[in-house]
Formats: structure tokens, C-alpha cells, sequence
């Protein structure tokens, strides 16, 4: 079942702006990014779902044009810690000791040992870190997009730096990372529909040792 579905999505390169995503559908897609993994358990990124169609026009002009910002049903964009703090850590794990009723020294010990390995570390190497969780995030939610067939496509065709100011995510102390516009397919107009799906042959792609 999930194959076929990831056998039947693609990078939509057009989307029917008449066909909205249902509310519950959009709903699945973010809970099964939340629950995605992430290192530690920090979840140092989140989803930003932009709806106002002023604000998605300014971020098609720093995407290089692509239609699907503004055709796509919603517009969500990854955007991951732009550092490590202490503050942020210590909310993750006190966090999971109130939802957890408790604690105990072995975790108390690797929170130490993360406060003393992250945060003096450099911020554009946190930054980094953070940003490939939120690709793990990215990944999970384009295959719940697949399974509840809405039309998907990851972008990092955009500035970075163009779309943090658009949404003030620099004074939120984040980074965007990448871009998941999600829709319905347009099938006469997008030219990729029908094409076959091409991969790397199993044993050109996994080797066992």
C-alpha cells in the first residue's frame, strides 16, 4: 500500500489552485512531521503554514517563480533552530520529564552532556545540525502526503535569507531550510504526470556487508 503511494507521487510541477487540500488531510501531513525523528529527541525545527496569499506571492518572487508557492493548496516551509541554547534544550527535556512523571540520572547525565557539546559550539554548525532534522521532517511528510495522495513537491529553489525576512523568522531565532508546497495536481497541464517514475536499479542502489 505505501509503495503504491510512493510509486504514484512526484514532484508536481503544477497544481490545480481550484482543488484545496482538506483540513484533515493537512492535519495528517503536520502531525506525522511532528512525530518525525529527530536527534536526541530535540525536534529543533518547525513547519510555518503560510495561507495569506500576499505573503505567498512575495515568496514565489524569492522561489524563482515556481507556480506551485501560490497554485498549491498550502504552502508549508521547514525552518530549523538557528542555534543550540541551553534554554531550548532544557525546555526539550523538562518537557519529556513532565510528560513522563519523572526523571532519572542517566538522563539528567545526557542532558548535561548535550548542554556541554551543543551550546558552546559554533551556531552555523548547530544550525546546520538542526537543518537536517528538519529534512527527516521533510521526508516524513511527503511520504503521509503520498499515503493521503495530495500532490507534493520539496523545494530549495528559494533564498533563504529573502524568505526569513518575509516571515520574520530571524526575531524567532530561525532559519528556513526548504519549502513543501501541497495541492492537486493539475494532470493536463503538468508535463511530468505521465512520465515514468525513474529510479536506480535495487542492486545499483542498496549493497549488504
Amino acid at each position: 500500500m505505501l509503495l503504491e503511494k510512493l510509486n504514484w507521487r512526484y514532484a508536481t510541477k503544477k497544481m490545480n489552485p481550484d482543488k484545496k487540500v482538506s483540513e484533515d488531510k493537512l492535519n495528517a501531513i503536520l502531525e506525522a512531521a511532528r512525530l518525525a525523528p529527530t536527534s536526541s529527541g530535540l525536534q529543533p525545527f518547525e513547519i510555518i503554514v503560510v495561507n495569506d496569499p500576499d505573503t505567498r506571492a512575495k515568496i514565489r518572487e524569492a522561489a524563482w517563480d515556481q507556480a506551485q508557492v501560490t497554485e498549491g493548496s498550502h504552502l508549508l516551509v521547514f525552518a530549523a533552530w538557528d542555534n543550540y541554547t541551553a534554554d531550548r534544550i532544557n525546555a526539550m527535556f523538562d518537557l519529556v520529564n513532565e510528560e513522563r512523571g519523572g526523571t532519572n540520572e542517566g538522563w539528567e547525565a545526557y542532558r548535561q552532556k548535550l548542554l556541554a557539546g551543543y551550546v558552546p559550539r559554533d551556531a552555523e554548525e548547530n544550525y546546520q545540525h538542526a537543518a537536517r532534522q528538519a529534512y527527516i521532517g521533510l521526508g516524513i511528510a511527503l511520504t503521509a502526503a503520498a499515503f493521503e495522495e495530495v500532490d507534493a513537491t520539496p523545494m530549495e529553489g528559494f533564498d533563504p535569507a529573502k524568505v526569513d525576512e518575509i516571515l520574520g523568522l530571524k526575531e524567532r531565532g530561525l532559519r528556513s531550510v526548504t519549502l513543501m508546497p501541497i495541492g492537486q495536481r493539475d494532470s493536463e497541464g503538468d508535463w511530468l504526470v505521465n512520465l515514468k517514475k525513474v529510479r536506480r536499479a535495487k542492486e545499483d542502489f542498496v549493497s549488504v556487508v
